[in-house]
């Protein structure tokens, strides 16, 4: 599933193309899917954002509130320079050069909002705070996770103490910051270093374009892979040796999600 680097990276690959665009229409074919879409013909694209693991266009036309088209990527969802056999939105642009967005799965999401209002997108209106902004702060993190009874990697999934993180990033930044994926009661030192490990390794991964994994089902929006997950040092890993010990990398299910780790590196500690 695309997360904060792959989205991040696909919204500075398709700004150039859509800022400053009038939008003449969205032609798709699943209403009850993509919502209210009829809601952005005629508007112009005045600025494109991202908030967590989703994209946010936000669209104007004079004498008419503002609005936003939210887009979420799901599991597989992406915008393409060209058609593909798994286009669901066509973006008709005043340009003449369509904007697709494909989504072989169908699990992607496509709104049209007024401004900060998200009724139906609730981890979209609790979400924490951007990890590579400055209102990420490590005091706010330190008193948010310390001590806590909640297992971390989880808490992290929940998007509510820091936006953008999933099953990708989650497992290496616990494996930067040397904590064990189910670790609760985590002490400030040990917060402080996985604050640091978020930080790092999303900068790193946004600056190599994300990670395109094995299923390739995400890419760039020019067709091109991502780089990070040649830099994997744990996730998709199992049965290889840890990058830092040699240990061999562990996949295990928590919380219903595949998890990996290195059991010599990142130890699960008994706090009661």
């Amino acid at each position: 599933m695309p997360e904060l680097p792959e989205v991040e990276t696909t919204r500075l690959k398709i700004e150039p193309y859509l800022l400053g665009q009038r939008l003449l229409r969205l032609e798709h074919d699943a209403p009850h899917r993509y919502q209210n879409t009829h809601l952005a013909s005629g508007r112009t694209v005045t600025r494109l954002t991202r908030r967590g693991k989703y994209l946010l266009l936000h669209l104007q036309d004079p004498g008419e509130d503002d609005l936003e088209l939210i887009v979420h990527l799901g599991m597989t969802g992406g915008f393409r320079f060209a058609a593909t056999p798994h286009t669901r939105v066509t973006l008709h642009l005043e340009s003449g050069e369509p904007l697709y967005f494909q989504d072989a799965r169908r699990f992607g999401r496509v709104a049209v909002v007024q401004p900060g209002v998200y009724p139906g997108m609730p981890t979209l209106s609790g979400m924490g705070p951007e990890p590579l902004s400055g209102g990420f702060s490590e005091r706010a993190f330190v008193e948010a996770v310390a001590g806590g009874g909640k297992m971390i990697k989880p808490w992290l999934l929940s998007q509510v103490p820091v936006a953008g993180v999933g099953n990708i990033y989650a497992d290496e930044s616990l494996w930067a910051a040397r904590i064990h994926p189910a670790q609760t009661r985590l002490k400030p030192a040990e917060v402080r270093r996985l604050y640091t490990a978020i930080r790092a390794t999303m900068q790193a991964a946004v600056e190599a374009g994300g990670s395109t994994l094995s299923d390739g089902s995400y890419q760039q929006p020019d067709g091109v892979d991502g780089g990070f997950q040649t830099r994997h040092n744990v996730y998709d890993r199992a049965g290889q040796p840890c990058t830092r010990c040699g240990t061999e990398v562990v996949k295990m299910v928590l919380a219903q999600r595949g998890t990996h780790f290195c059991p010599k590196c990142q130890t699960l500690k008994d706090r009661l």
